[in-house]
């Protein structure tokens, strides 16, 4: 099948950052990676002109596709898939609850510019207990720029620029592999970066239970704010009295002048608890 023939007569939009998927052997990849059961309603997030749904179809017993694009979705209703229902929206103003009662998984391969908005919609923020997407997905395998996925899947040990806030708001609330490095010519027209795909497997339970959730993300935030400082001096400038950030630095066994790219996310984690309660003490 001749993607890129079909690819090449629809006008791709560059505001919306349309970059078709043309390599067969990767959509066939895609479709393996996501082990679509005939019981299951899959959600497709940028179908574009529908490579990825026309195999999508073949496998789940329902097939969501979430598309902006009024001409991309001209070429998905084409498919006349039975199976196949269409939407034209943005997924940033989806409610995925809305359309359907079980659990879903997501395909999608979307713009890389909203990457890091669209994987909030989907899993909620860090102190997002109750997020309604979350709790619709079972999994997501999603296509994103090579330099984002490493993001994703980052840790304490990883490349200092690599681990950040991204990182573990993703793996927070899924289980992150990266499966797959993606070569700039398996699109069309062809991005100048590498892409990968990558398997999120959505957690019933945060990856970490705490006190309070809200102050977890505001330590991370603090942590990440500055890069080039040290993680006393970034959690003083976010607001935290220095009395308190050091007592909880100590108590929590982190060296002053350590960044925070070098803590775990189970380190912050005892490093909330530690800061919440020196706060509170300060206050009484």
């Amino acid at each position: 099948m001749n993607y890129y023939e079909r690819a090449r007569y629809f006008k791709t939009k560059k505001r919306l950052g349309q970059n078709f998927l043309i390599d067969g052997q990767i959509i066939s990849d895609i479709i393996d990676f996501a082990e679509i059961s005939p019981d299951e309603t899959v959600m497709e997030i940028g179908a574009g002109v529908g490579f990825v749904t026309e195999q999508l179809v073949k496998y789940a017993k329902k097939v969501i596709a979430v598309e902006l694009d009024e001409e991309a979705i001209k070429e998905l209703k084409k498919l006349n898939a039975p199976n196949l229902e269409i939407i034209h929206k943005d997924i940033l103003k989806t409610d995925l609850s809305e359309f359907c009662d079980e659990k879903i998984k997501i395909v999608a391969n979307i713009p890389y510019y909203i990457t890091s908005p669209i994987i909030a919609h989907l899993l909620g923020e860090i102190d997002d207990l109750d997020n309604k997407n979350r709790k619709k997905i079972s999994q997501i395998i999603i296509m994103v720029q090579e330099e984002v996925a490493r993001r994703m899947t980052a840790n304490e040990k990883s490349p200092s620029k690599q681990y950040g806030l991204l990182s573990i708001l993703s793996q927070f609330w899924a289980d992150v592999k990266l499966l797959k490095s993606v070569g700039k010519k398996s699109f069309y027209p062809a991005p100048k970066v590498n892409s990968a795909i990558l398997k999120l497997s959505v957690r019933e339970e945060p990856l970490i239970f705490l006190k309070d959730y809200t102050h977890f993300r505001k330590t991370v935030k603090a942590a990440f704010s500055q890069r080039r400082k040290n993680i006393k001096n970034c959690l003083i400038s976010c607001g935290f009295s220095k009395e308190a950030a050091a007592r909880a630095l100590k108590e929590t066994g982190i060296d002053e002048n350590v960044r925070g790219e070098k803590l775990s996310i189970e380190t912050f984690a005892k490093l909330s608890e530690n800061l919440k309660k020196g706060t509170a003490n300060e206050k009484d």
